[in-house]
């Protein structure tokens, strides 16, 4: 299944990440965690929506800060 990445910026306007095919485990372990790392970066997920019409699963992230 298509999975959309969106990033929620602090103005309140998203971003889109990336888009890519995750397997079914991939998708099943979103049950089980609930921060992404992608391209390096961590990510909080805070929803998700299933989008039938495109056929893609939405998820929206909230980037976590790091210590510098």
């Amino acid at each position: 299944m298509n999975v959309i990445l969106f990033e929620k910026m602090p103005e309140g306007e998203l971003r889109v990440i990336e888009e890519r095919t995750w397997s079914m485990n991939m998708i099943a372990a979103l049950e089980h965690v609930n921060y992404i790392v992608v391209g390096s970066r961590e990510y909080e997920a805070v929803e998700g929506r299933l989008n039938v019409d495109a056929g893609k699963l939405e998820l929206l992230l909230v980037p976590m800060r790091t210590e510098e």
